[in-house]
């Protein structure tokens, strides 16, 4: 515990499987779990009614995923919906005005990203990460409107799958995650995985609509909306 959120201790703590997860009062507390919540996004389950969502989003003519274009919106968003305990838990702070701040600070230097779901120009759900590589570790989703973040969620395995990302660190075991498809690693084996992607070069964080098809095919299978992570302890 203790330390900085600072953009080089961040990108040291996630280069090493080390995520910080505290409520307001606490001092800053780092985490590594084991064994590790991870997604292989080939192994993403998509439930019927999902994949519905998403071809009536693709022909509405006004639905959009964008890409880190209101990053600060979506975190706060995020923000707001764990704090209402939203987040299928308990009601909790962890992403506190500093955590805010330094996720921001961390967009802002290239290693934090937000998946956007924009409807008639409005955006109604989202999600955010942090992106070292092609190491790419999930923080929070929200949504106002209905499976909108579930189609920002589909929207970046889609993007994964397009550009050879292979995990999503999910953090901790969930039933949600469970039945999206995720599953249980040791902290070694995710440790090799993302000491390998951390070195790999980045993509182009942007969202081409062709991506969809890495996923809306006949062999895409079911999936649920996760919370990336729950209320802290």
């Amino acid at each position: 515990m203790g330390g900085q959120l600072d953009v080089a201790t961040l990108l040291a703590a996630y280069s090493h499987t080390i995520f910080p997860w505290y409520s307001q009062g606490q001092p800053i507390l780092w985490w590594s779990t084991d064994p590790r919540m991870t997604l292989d996004v080939n192994n993403f389950r998509l439930r019927r009614s999902l994949k519905q969502a998403v071809r009536r989003f693709r022909e509405s003519g006004d639905g959009e995923i964008r890409v880190d274009s209101a990053f600060g919106d979506t975190i706060e968003a995020c923000a707001t919906r764990v704090q209402s305990g939203d987040e299928g838990g308990t009601a909790g702070t962890w992403i506190l005005p500093e955590m805010v701040a330094a996720y921001t600070a961390l967009h802002r230097a290239g290693f934090a990203h937000s998946i956007e779901t924009w409807q008639g120009g409005e955006l109604v759900g989202g999600l955010y990460c942090v992106a070292i590589g092609r190491a790419v570790f999930g923080e929070s989703m929200f949504s106002r409107k209905t499976d909108a973040s579930k189609i920002a969620l589909a929207a970046l395995v889609c993007f994964c799958r397009a550009n050879q990302i292979h995990l999503i660190d999910c953090q901790q075991n969930t039933g949600h995650l469970a039945s999206l498809g995720a599953c249980e690693i040791t902290r070694a084996s995710f440790r090799e995985h993302v000491e390998r992607a951390v070195l790999e070069p980045p993509p182009l964080w942007r969202f081409d609509n062709l991506y969809w098809n890495h996923l809306l095919t006949r062999s895409a299978d079911q999936a649920l909306e996760p919370s990336f992570r729950s209320a802290p302890p």
